[in-house]
């Protein structure tokens, strides 16, 4: 008599079975080696890495909204905010729009917004007056005390149940796929030598 499969147990409220790992492990390799984990015809949203970090980030955006809105900033403010005082204060608006993935109009925009509530400033350098240098002012820096103290809130929110290795694995994981896509974007850019 044939033994009758046990059935898996279904996910816990809030828990999400993962990707079938029998499917990813037939996958097969891609002309260089390397595992090929998504396929065309076994394709599934709910496995999607594109998928997956839109909608955690839509939630610690709208987590951090909602508690920036007390401040009278929004998303995109904060962002701002946070390049120029965690990055470099002095910042060109063309390395601003780079590293927000901000088109200029927007970018300009944004910051006569923060520029008018007293929290950026914005100046020509003397060297080359085509160059918009912004910084922090006084009050942008006081306004950016904060951000670390609640985005940490959010982002352990985000976080619980997760043990400290866990949460070291996801980050290195994430900086190895950021790193892959900066390859990408580099061999991308790089002109064939024939």
């Amino acid at each position: 008599m044939p033994k009758s499969k046990t059935p898996s147990a279904a996910p816990e409220p809030g828990q999400h079975p993962g990707p079938d790992v029998g499917a990813s492990a037939e996958a097969g390799l891609d002309p260089a080696g390397h595992p090929r984990f998504y396929q065309s015809a076994s394709y599934r949203r709910e496995d999607s890495l594109g998928w997956l970090l839109r909608k955690l980030k839509q939630s610690i955006v709208h987590q951090a909204g909602r508690q920036l809105g007390d401040h009278g900033l929004t998303h995109a403010q904060w962002g701002v905010l946070m390049v120029l005082r965690f990055g470099s204060n002095h910042c060109t608006t063309t390395a601003l729009c780079r590293e927000l993935d901000a088109d200029a109009g927007a970018l300009s925009r944004l910051l006569d917004r923060l520029e008018a509530k007293g929290l950026v400033l914005r100046e020509r350098l003397a060297e080359d007056r085509r160059v918009v240098q912004v910084s922090l002012t006084d009050a942008g820096f006081s306004a950016s005390d904060q951000l670390p103290a609640l985005l940490s809130d959010v982002f352990n929110a985000h976080l619980k149940g997760f043990s400290h290795a866990e949460w070291q694995l996801l980050l290195s994981m994430l900086r190895r796929m950021i790193d892959n896509g900066e390859a990408l974007r580099r061999a991308q850019s790089t002109p064939d030598i024939d």
